[in-house]
């Protein structure tokens, strides 16, 4: 524990934190299909107002040619530098309730410190859970409500909102580290894996940045405010749509998700699911097709562009 301050800093005249609030966690980092926890970071950052608590020190977490810090040139001077950000801040949510918010980059170092680091915050501040997510592609059709995994300790969650639940497996990411700490040590734990449509998951796709937030609202009790991402993604979905019915290779595809999905899903209701789960088997590769889905989305004129 001697090492622990190493890792961050207090921030000073920082908000006061009551006990027995949620603690919310967005690291960035490995994979994040459908640009999902990304999304949901902006969310916060802007909607929410976090507050700084703790600063995690970059010169002990940070792999900065990895991912450099970025400076702003401004004709003959340097007038900004903006590394990245982790800290753990105190937010609220629509309806003003606080809760903690563990958000920024995934480190790249000293795994064990960080989470050793966040734990001993944990139980400074007597949180009462600790519930984190993050996107993984997986051949799931969009046009089907996006499910999950779930782990953790919160069975309640887990027995409600766990699609699937392979035995495999994976690389692990300091969001992983950090739920089995907090597990061990007796603390209320869930985390939430979006399952995102494989032809999508290199494109920014709102209605998995909605599915992650409103996992959170579930598994905490917080309420936010999701009008300006359900427009977002009701446009989005509309562009979608269109490629799809211009591409009779692509709209194959979705069928035969959909098709896979349904049977899928109607086994896990009978309660005798499919023990190959979400596989493609001999489904066609989406890699052409979600590249050429991509650039359709990039290189559509956005709405107000065409005078919508």
């Amino acid at each position: 524990m001697a090492r622990i301050p190493e890792f961050f800093e207090r921030v000073a005249n920082a908000p006061v934190v009551t006990p027995q609030l949620p603690l919310v966690v967005l690291l960035t980092g490995f994979t994040d299909a459908g640009g999902t926890v990304s999304a949901v970071v902006d969310f916060a950052r802007e909607d929410l107002q976090p507050e700084p608590v703790a600063m995690f020190h970059n010169d002990a977490l940070l792999d900065y040619r990895a991912r450099r810090p970025i400076v702003t040139f401004d004709r003959d001077h340097l007038s900004d530098y903006r590394p990245p950000r982790l800290e753990l801040s105190l937010a609220h949510d629509a309806l003003g309730q606080p809760f903690l918010l563990l958000m920024g980059y995934e480190p790249d170092f000293a795994w064990d410190g960080f989470a050793a680091a966040v734990l001993a915050l944990a139980d400074e501040f007597d949180v009462s859970t600790m519930t984190w997510v993050h996107a993984i592609a997986m051949p799931v059709p969009h046009t089907r409500a996006l499910t999950t995994t779930v782990s953790g300790s919160r069975h309640d969650l887990i027995q409600a909102h766990s699609v699937w639940k392979p035995h495999t497996e994976a690389p692990a990411t300091a969001g992983h580290l950090l739920e089995m700490r907090m597990s061990e040590d007796g603390f209320p734990v869930a985390g939430f894996v979006m399952l995102v449509p494989h032809y999508l998951a290199e494109t920014v796709y709102p209605g998995a940045a909605i599915a992650a937030l409103d996992r959170l609202m579930t598994a905490t009790g917080l309420v936010f405010g999701l009008d300006s991402l359900r427009e977002d993604n009701r446009a989005y979905l509309e562009r979608v749509g269109e490629q799809i019915e211009r591409n009779d290779e692509l709209a194959q595809m979705v069928q035969a998700l959909e098709r896979r999905f349904d049977a899928y899903m109607a086994g896990e209701r009978d309660g005798t699911p499919r023990s190959g789960g979400f596989v493609e088997g001999d489904l066609p590769s989406a890699d052409e097709l979600a590249a050429e889905l991509e650039r359709f989305l990039a290189d559509r004129p956005a709405d107000d562009e065409r005078g919508a």
